[in-house]
């Protein structure tokens, strides 16, 4: 009896010590600490991948890039060659980058990566906005006349949702234009049948700096609504204002809010990162136009004010300080930046239209 005792209290010893360890392993920390650096070590990969993925696509030589690309196809220079390829590069650069196409990630680090999302949307409005102006006018001899097969099917790609994760996926559709961006550029240069058409008028021209004096206007107003503004209603009947009548016009106060701020702020550097591109890409295909418009000077210094807007941010946050402050503020230089952009444009236009 004593030695039956004995064993069944040794075996509940052996138990009690059993869990013993078990419960002195886990507080013990070991799972924690190998938890806790493993986690570590992934968010400091993370950080540095995050950082790699952030860093903007430098500008690149247009004419070269358009003449080496059609030389490797086995294609000749003709009008329109370099706008087109330029368009569809720019496209390109968006999926190729260091990081690939980010706005749709669902994990990280894409997933907290913000800046170069916007970078990508600002990237993506011009190059729908051409894309479009392509479509409409560009390879179109007059209003009547029939749209170009390949560039109706490239416009909607192009405009699909730029956060679509699957079933399908924005980089999908945006292949997919870039490809009939490709068949067109081909029968542009005589590849295929039937031929494609490229007319470098100054309507044409005028029309698409329309849409990108639009563009770079509304972005200079969110840049400059980085400190607050009030705005006067604009939206008053002319009928009134003619008539003399005593009009009341409202105000409103307009801030962005700070969460959003570098995000506009990015989104502006994309636009006048691709814009800068495609005029370059104009300035070639569309010389002689410029020149008998005496408009070549003014299409140059557009590129020069954008390529400014491009320059390297030695801070590591984008600040907002306010306008006479102590602190920079990189939303109101950006926005001097564009503004004179669009500035330019603007008399670009009366120069096609009037020069």
């Amino acid at each position: 009896m004593l030695d039956w005792k004995k064993r069944t209290t040794g075996a509940r010893d052996s138990v009690d010590d059993s869990v013993g360890n078990v419960r002195s392993y886990f507080r013990g920390g070991w799972v924690t600490k190998i938890f806790g650096t493993l986690l570590g070590i992934y968010l400091l990969v993370a950080l540095v991948i995050g950082w790699y993925w952030s860093q903007e696509p430098e500008q690149f030589p247009v004419q070269q890039h358009a003449e080496s690309a059609a030389q490797n196809a086995q294609r000749q220079m003709v009008n329109g060659y370099t706008t087109v390829e330029t368009l569809k590069y720019v496209a390109t650069t968006l999926l190729e980058k260091p990081g690939g196409y980010l706005s749709n990630d669902l994990a990280p680090p894409g997933l907290w990566l913000d800046n170069m999302p916007s970078w990508e949307l600002g990237v993506l409005v011009q190059v729908r906005d051409l894309s479009r102006a392509m479509r409409k006018d560009f390879s179109r001899s007059q209003s009547q006349s029939t749209e170009d097969i390949d560039l109706a099917k490239a416009e909607p790609r192009f405009n699909f949702d730029n956060k679509s994760w699957a079933l399908p996926a924005s980089e999908s559709e945006y292949r997919e234009g870039i490809k009939s961006l490709d068949r067109y550029l081909a029968r542009l240069a005589g590849d295929a049948k039937p031929a494609a058409q490229f007319y470098t008028r100054a309507d044409n021209l005028n029309n698409w700096l329309g849409d990108a004096a639009t563009r770079l206007g509304s972005l200079s107003q969110r840049l400059s609504a980085s400190v607050g503004q009030v705005r006067l209603n604009t939206d008053v009947k002319q009928d009134l204002v003619a008539a003399g009548a005593a009009v009341k016009v409202d105000e409103s106060a307009y801030e962005t809010p700070w969460m959003q701020i570098d995000n506009v702020f990015y989104e502006a550097r994309g636009q006048a990162w691709a814009l800068a591109q495609f005029l370059r890409a104009v300035e070639v295909d569309f010389a002689d136009v410029l020149a008998k418009k005496n408009a070549t000077v003014s299409v140059r210094q557009i590129i020069r004010e954008l390529e400014a807007a491009q320059e390297p941010i030695w801070s590591p946050m984008i600040l907002n300080g306010s306008g006479y402050g102590l602190l920079a503020n990189h939303s109101l230089v950006m926005a001097n930046y564009i503004s004179r952009a669009n500035a330019g444009i603007i008399d670009l236009r009366q120069l096609l239209s009037q020069g």
